[in-house]
């Protein structure tokens, strides 16, 4: 079976220097060229703007049937110097669907002059339908229950400088699924383990409570990495007297490194990896940790969203890019990825999940670096065409 998947990414991308801009094409350039606008001209108004835009169309199918239509957009902007503030983002790609589904996501990083603070947030709202196949890495792949839900995210945290790209800060997070209901046909249901790990059914869960952050991220660009070290650790407390349907506690701890082989074309491979854990209480079950289930929605190309779940996930993928032509117009990249869930019993990790695929690389905005990406993934009995604007990590 196949899957279409929509996703965005857009974070702190630095901008590219005016001198390599004419060497360099984007789809903006040929849009220019096809409405006879000057080349030079374009590229050193389109520089000097103090926002940059990306949008990108998108379509694809989602779970239970139906096609979905999807806008991915985002901005980036300096709040300060160039030369000693980050560049900051703002991410919006809603998706609807002609029968009443749809997501509204809006994801913002904004750091303050001289990157004295750092603020970040994920808002979303969903009317979601989503496959669950229980808990644990050996499920059986036909004991599935379609699974729709609306959902309310709201993670917002800010983070101070204490070092050189070093960073400790503090936020909020909340998780609301309410409405929740499965298919007409129950019958897999008493199958599988689910909601709070029991044949229970609970239309609505809330998780809230406040979170610490810590941060390292020498990436000029982490839009379209081009080097740097990145190492994200949030450990979250949710408690009930802010809602909390009980008490329980959560860690991710989120790296990645990037090795560059050519400083005058994209030449690079990068490596993620990230552990993400319930070490305290019992989280409900939609927050247990799930694949593709990661802040930005991005890990496990070629394994179905949600098909694996537990108390604890570990996860590592590779992944090498290159151009293609001269300019950077074109580029590809092949990727590779394993995972783990912790079992139902013992919460010990026993099966293990790999997937691989290649992907289609065009520029959109060379200035920004930020590219559209058609990638095709595949697993043992899954394979998945996913489009996005900007790479996946």
């Amino acid at each position: 079976m196949g899957e279409f998947s929509i996703s965005t990414y857009a974070q702190q991308p630095g901008l590219a220097d005016t001198a390599s801009l004419a060497r360099k094409k984007d789809l903006i350039d040929v849009l220019s060229r096809l409405f006879k606008f000057d080349q030079k001209e374009s590229d050193s108004a389109r520089h000097k703007k103090k926002i940059q835009f990306s949008i990108v169309p998108l379509a694809g199918s989602v779970a239970g049937g139906g096609t979905a239509v999807a806008t991915a957009f985002n901005a980036a902007f300096y709040t300060g110097n160039e030369s000693t503030t980050s560049l900051s983002t703002i991410t919006f790609s809603p998706w609807f669907t002609f029968d009443g589904k749809f997501v509204l996501p809006f994801r913002n990083v904004i750091w303050l002059p001289n990157d004295v603070l750092v603020s970040k947030g994920d808002t979303r709202f969903m009317v979601y339908p989503q496959y669950t196949w229980g808990i644990g890495g050996n499920t059986n792949p036909d004991d599935k229950v379609l699974f729709q839900y609306n959902y309310l995210r709201f993670y917002h945290s800010f983070l101070k400088k204490a070092g050189k790209k070093i960073y400790f800060g503090a936020g909020y997070d909340l998780d609301y699924h309410f409405n929740a209901r499965v298919e007409k046909d129950t019958s897999t249901l008493a199958k599988i383990p689910l909601f709070d790990y029991e044949n229970v059914f609970r239309d609505n869960s809330t998780s809230s409570g406040p979170v610490i952050n810590f941060l390292i991220d020498s990436r000029r660009n982490s839009l379209n990495p081009a080097g740097g070290v990145y190492l994200a650790i949030d450990y979250r407390f949710n408690v009930e007297f802010l809602g909390s349907n009980s008490n329980w506690q959560s860690i991710v701890a989120d790296a990645r490194k990037y090795f560059s082989f050519d400083k005058q074309r994209q030449n690079i491979l990068g490596f993620w990896s990230y552990y993400w854990a319930v070490t305290k209480g019992k989280a409900p079950y939609l927050e247990l940790p799930s694949i593709g289930w990661d802040y930005n929605n991005r890990s496990g190309r070629g394994i179905e969203q949600n098909r694996y779940r537990g108390r604890r996930l570990i996860y590592f993928e590779s992944e090498y890019r290159k151009d293609i032509s001269r300019n950077g117009f074109w580029g590809f990249v092949v990727f590779a990825n394993l995972h783990s869930v912790s079992e139902y019993q013992g919460n010990q990790f026993v099966y293990w999940h790999p997937a691989a695929g290649t992907g289609l690389r065009i520029k959109f905005n060379k200035i920004s670096r930020s590219n559209i990406g058609i990638d095709f993934g595949m697993s043992k009995d899954f394979t998945g065409i996913y489009l996005s604007l900007g790479e996946v990590f």
